[in-house]
């Protein structure tokens, strides 16, 4: 949607969520342009994995950017043109509103109500995700074949299926981000 949009390139972007969605829209962007990425997450440990794979240039908990760093509207310009959040809470998507002046897309599943309040009132747009469909995996197909898609950033664990139990541990913790369980590894 943001490429046909021509809502990425050239600007700084926001991504909220760093996890296999985050890390993936962070490459997309990337590919189609975004001057500079700044990610959002409340895991300090995917913040700094995702600015040390180089897949954002900025990792900040959104409870904690530094002051001025990120105007709020109405406190100054906006410092993010475009967002796309990927954890579909409320305080996610509403920390992305008020720091965005054009879009905010909606990638994250909606876990509850958000406001468009009148202080996001001025040209800022909310767009969501259509689905997965032909067009999107043709070209997430071509960025992998041109090498500006690298699925192999999402997997942070190998482990035998023998220990599928704690590789669940470890991802409903959030200490993972995707788990490559190997049928034939010993545990």
């Amino acid at each position: 949607v943001l490429r046909q949009m021509n809502a990425v390139r050239g600007r700084q972007i926001g991504i909220s969520g760093l996890g296999p969605a985050g890390l993936v829209a962070a490459q997309m962007a990337r590919a189609e342009g975004a001057e500079r990425i700044l990610g959002f997450d409340l895991a300090e440990e995917r913040c700094a994995r995702a600015v040390a794979l180089g897949l954002v240039d900025e990792g900040h908990d959104p409870r904690r950017v530094p002051a001025g760093r990120l105007p709020v509207r109405g406190q100054g310009a906006p410092a993010l043109g475009t967002a796309i959040d990927c954890v579909g809470g409320r305080a996610s998507v509403e920390f992305l509103m008020d720091r965005t002046t054009d879009v905010v897309a909606l990638f994250g599943v909606q876990r509850e109500e958000y406001t468009f309040a009148p202080r996001h009132y001025g040209g800022l747009r909310l767009c969501g995700y259509p689905g997965h469909g032909r067009q999107a995996a043709e070209y997430a197909v071509a960025l992998l074949g041109q090498g500006l898609l690298d699925l192999g950033h999402l997997i942070t664990h190998h482990l035998p299926l023998e220990r599928y139990n704690e590789g669940v541990d470890l991802l409903e913790r959030q200490q993972a981000v995707k788990i490559c369980f190997h049928p034939w590894q010993e545990p």
